[in-house]
């Protein structure tokens, strides 16, 4: 069953187009992350009002009015706008806005169902559920068949799973808002929960996983989390290859049935519509949505134990240093909140404020740090101090953002830092909430969490009377420097001086980030299951042309042209011709001529040769894996893997099976259910470096070679990313192949 090529893995060219998840929000997990305040994302200082009446005019002489002298109207209060709520027969909870100011309705579930309650051996089924509720269509409409109809109607819906909830939103122009939402409910009702889907979120994780420590700021923030929490709790956990690779269609039809109930979700809808004809709407539309309700599970507590020290990460390519500094914060109904919200802003709320400016008096370093009161809504979020630096001048920063810390606990700010701190975020908030929409969603937010309806309201007055006074007192309270715990990023050998010299303790702890590799694990069989995936391989030999045939073939020719993808590095656009020869039971060749020249490599199932234009040598390492991969999925073992010793057979579902064999190969195969022909092989595919690159190959045109059906059309993807189209040009079986000819090196 030949799709992936040798010349894949050494041209490199496979692991450099995979990319991040993508499609419903990345299914990749936040390590730790709270919700953060209600203030704008980024909050800066705000743009400034015209001048009010009787301000400062400009000279006659044309001389411009300072900023200082600007006069700005009082910022309004927030309005919370007039919201009809109600509950439906079957439990669900609906709130409705309406908003006449453009012809168009939007609408998002969330469903108490997150990250929080992913099982330990599981990491990441809470993200893969959200990511296929949208992304992998509905029991009766393919993805494809989904994505055409929302793009013939300029509408979108989408969805992803958050710590605490899953989300789950659509967007509509007014005409089109009746038949868009009776697609929603779909989504949100009759997930499809494909296997081909599934299959491809989770190798968008596995991407994921692997490229984890690639963005160092990201991956201190992580280990902060990580240390803090523990990492050994959701709050701290990470998703790791063995934890995805666990996760099945039956899971997710599990976690579904268990979270995803009309009492268990809270719907907003806000846009051009009469509230009581969508009420009326809404009630016809979920009348038969009575999934029977379960009490709501309780969500993890977080350990507030602190973890205080130096953490080394170490990169040793690396030329700068990022770190971050912190520990367990506080929940965004805090009382001190606020003042917390300023106390963080004034520290590192942009270039130019406190943090920034004495590492720059004091060291030379023009650095951004940032420092953050990031609350969580229902469990302790983080306080954070966070940046980056020249490797031989970080101890020094280290110690100026310590000495700060010390500092802000003992002497009051200045009536300027806190004016300034103070206005950057109440405008945040005013900005941040300007529309009716951006109202809605977040009071559906505090309206999930048991949150007053006027939080925003109250948040708002509390900034506005946060006093220097206050600053200190929560400064001395909720920052404590002998619970702070510091990540850095580095490579030692570029520090001036030892991270020793900022550990209170004179040690320095040394972070593992390495990803434990990913090992085949069978999906666990019973007797029946065993004898399901047999009678599926049995059917497959049937539809192929009966496994007497099939055990009849000694040797097979496969010549084929692959059709790189554009967007593959290196070698997109071009077209790698390829022959694969196999002499039954375990020899093969294969011989690929890419642009830069020709490669052949050879195996008898024990050793084997490689030969490039550079010369020859062994196969050994990741070229023997793949090629050990290619035996073990050739089409007449693969499809008699019943009858081979050493190999198990396994059910996964109703139309597909897994594979195993001794040596740790495992491949799986999908069925198609109308013929029983094979439609989907996945698999690993080893890597030089990294992690194995999860495949899939699809099959399609199959016609008759000498009695038996073999595809001449295979898709080839990879980490869920469009490889190559192979065009299959001849088929050879039984030609009499020698294994003399086979070995034989080229010159």
């Amino acid at each position: 069953m030949r799709g992936a090529c040798l010349f894949v893995l050494f041209c490199g060219a496979a692991a450099a187009q995979v990319s991040s998840a993508s499609g419903a929000d990345s299914p990749k997990q936040p390590a730790g992350r709270g919700a953060t305040a209600p203030t704008a994302p980024n909050p800066g200082r705000g743009t400034p009002a015209a001048p009010a009446a009787g301000s400062p005019a400009p000279s006659a002489a044309g001389q411009a009015v300072l900023p200082k002298d600007l006069k700005y109207p009082p910022l309004r209060s927030i309005q919370i706008p007039n919201i009809a709520t109600t509950t439906l027969p079957n439990g669900m909870k609906v709130s409705l806005l309406e908003d006449h100011e453009l012809p168009v309705v939007a609408g998002m579930a969330m469903v108490h169902a997150g990250t929080l309650l992913d099982p330990p051996d599981k990491i990441g089924l809470a993200a893969v559920t959200g990511a296929m509720l949208r992304g992998g269509g509905t029991a009766v409409k393919s993805l494809d068949q989904m994505d055409n109809l929302l793009d013939t109607m300029a509408a979108t819906i989408d969805s992803a799973a958050d710590e605490s909830y899953t989300r789950v939103g659509f967007s509509s122009v007014k005409e089109n808002s009746d038949t868009v939402m009776a697609l929603f409910k779909e989504v949100l009702t009759q997930p499809g929960f494909r296997q081909d889907r599934i299959d491809a979120v989770r190798a968008q994780m596995r991407t994921a996983i692997a490229q984890r420590n690639d963005d160092p700021a990201a991956m201190v923030h992580r280990e902060l989390a990580g240390v803090l929490y523990g990492k050994d709790t959701p709050f701290g956990w990470t998703s790791q290859y063995a934890t995805v690779n666990r996760i099945t269609s039956n899971d997710l039809r599990a976690f579904y049935r268990r979270y995803y109930f009309p009492a268990n979700v809270s719907l907003a809808i806000w846009g051009d519509f009469d509230a009581a004809d969508m009420k009326a709407a809404i009630e016809k539309l979920f009348e038969d949505w009575k999934a029977p309700a379960q009490p709501a599970p309780e969500f993890p507590k977080v350990k507030e134990t602190p973890a205080p020290g130096v953490y080394l990460a170490e990169r040793k390519e690396a030329n700068q240093s990022y770190y971050s500094i912190g520990h367990l914060g506080g929940r965004v109904d805090d009382k001190d909140t606020a003042a917390m919200q300023i106390l963080a802003m004034i520290l590192g709320g942009g270039k130019r404020t406190r943090l920034s400016e004495k590492v720059r008096t004091k060291t030379g370093a023009e650095d951004e740090i940032r420092a953050a009161w990031v609350a969580g809504y229902d469990h302790p979020g983080l306080f954070e101090i966070s940046g980056n630096t020249r490797g031989v001048g970080t101890v020094d920063v280290l110690k100026v953002i310590l000495a700060e810390i010390d500092r802000i606990r003992t002497t009051e700010v200045t009536e300027e830092e806190l004016q300034s701190a103070r206005e950057a975020l109440l405008n945040g908030i005013v900005f941040a909430f300007d529309t009716k929409a951006k109202l809605m969603g977040r009071q559906l937010l505090f309206d999930f969490y048991g949150y007053p309806k006027d939080y925003l309201q109250q948040y708002q007055k509390a900034l506005q009377a946060v006093t220097r006074a206050d600053l200190l007192r929560v400064a001395k309270q909720r920052i404590n420097p002998a619970s702070l715990a510091i990540v850095v990023s580095a490579n030692p050998q570029m520090l001036g001086e030892p991270l020793e010299k900022v550990a209170s303790s004179g040690v320095v702890n040394r972070l593992d980030l390495s990803i434990p590799e990913a090992k085949p694990e069978p999906v666990p069989s019973t007797d029946a299951s065993l004898a399901e995936g047999k009678q599926l391989l049995q059917r497959a030999q049937a539809a192929m042309g009966g496994a007497e045939k099939l055990a009849a073939v000694k040797d097979f020719t496969q010549r084929a042209n692959y059709k790189i993808d554009g967007a593959v590095p290196n070698l997109g656009g071009s077209t790698i011709v390829e022959t694969d020869k196999w002499i039954a039971p375990t020899t093969l060749r294969q011989d690929s001529t890419l642009p830069a020249g020709h490669i052949a490599a050879y195996t008898d199932g024990r050793v084997g040769w490689i030969a490039t234009v550079q010369g020859w040598g062994a196969l050994i390492g990741a070229q023997q894996k793949q090629i050990a991969g290619d035996l073990f999925r050739t089409w007449f073992r693969l499809l008699l893997s019943e009858r081979l010793e050493g190999r198990t057979v396994n059910a996964v579902d109703s139309n597909s099976v897994q594979i195993t064999d001794t040596t740790g190969q495992e491949a799986k195969i999908e069925f198609d259910p109308a013929t029983g022909l094979p439609r989907r092989v996945t698999y690993d595919t080893p890597q030089a470096m990294g992690a194995p690159l999860y495949s899939e190959d699809t099959f399609d045109d199959f016609r008759e070679v000498n009695g038996i059906k073999l595809p001449f059309k295979i898709t080839i993807s990879q980490s869920g990313r469009k490889f190559a189209e192979v065009e299959v040009t001849e088929y050879e079986i039984n030609s009499g192949l020698k294994t003399a000819d086979l070995s034989r090196r080229p010159l």
